[in-house]
């Protein structure tokens, strides 16, 4: 693997995800020596949300059936559009020239942080192929949500991104790296969870290694 993506989109600094994301993109370089790592910080520097123009770009390579990406700016044929390509293209390029694209990406209100999703709104483009690349998300939770807890029901997070990745880009290549019960740590409510929350960031930390270790070079 000779690039890697990295994006965090977690309001909190230090945050649970963002530790994934840090030590999975750490081991990665370790292991990857010379390869590519791009940073890109939602938050910090947010992404617009997509607007008219946007949409235009959208309709032209539709109307003109343009499914290879590398002629996208084919579709830039007014100031507008190329205003709105100005912020597309150096996100885009990010994405395309990625192996592997690493995303913190905790649950807000069951589902993802809306800096996420505007950065997925601007790189999202009609019947466009990743296939080939592979995803890590490193999601945090403040409940549970795996399957059987009560709560499982409301996961619009995992089951969201799994269906766009899968609908969107024909990625089907996704793992998910989550620590949950992460409230426990602050609501006094969930204060008896703490030592499922110990468990389940540990075992965390345990699978980022796996990962790793999956994606180093093969040489």
């Amino acid at each position: 693997m000779t690039h890697l993506l990295h994006l965090d989109s977690s309001a909190r600094n230090p945050s649970f995800s963002r530790t994934l994301t840090r030590l999975f993109a750490e081991a990665w370089r370790a292991a990857n020596p010379g390869a590519a790592h791009t940073h890109r910080d939602l938050v910090a520097s947010p992404v617009p949300p997509i607007g008219q123009a946007w949409t235009e770009i959208c309709d032209h390579l539709l109307t003109h059936q343009i499914t290879d990406i590398s002629r996208y700016a084919e579709a830039v044929t007014t100031p507008d559009r190329r205003a709105a390509w100005a912020t597309v293209q150096p996100l885009l390029d990010e994405l395309v020239s990625a192996d592997v694209v690493l995303i913190g990406a905790p649950m807000y209100n069951y589902s993802v942080p809306a800096a996420l999703k505007a950065w997925l709104d601007q790189v999202t483009f009609p019947r466009m192929d990743l296939s080939g690349k592979a995803f890590v998300v490193a999601s945090a939770r403040g409940g549970s949500y795996k399957e059987g807890a009560p709560r499982a029901p409301f996961d619009y997070q995992e089951r969201y991104l799994r269906d766009f990745f899968a609908g969107h880009y024909r990625v089907t290549d996704v793992t998910f790296v989550t620590t949950e019960l992460t409230n426990s740590l602050v609501d006094p409510v969930l204060a008896d969870r703490r030592a499922d929350q110990e468990a389940s960031h540990a075992a965390a930390l345990a699978h980022v290694d796996e990962l790793v270790a999956r994606f180093a070079f093969a040489s």
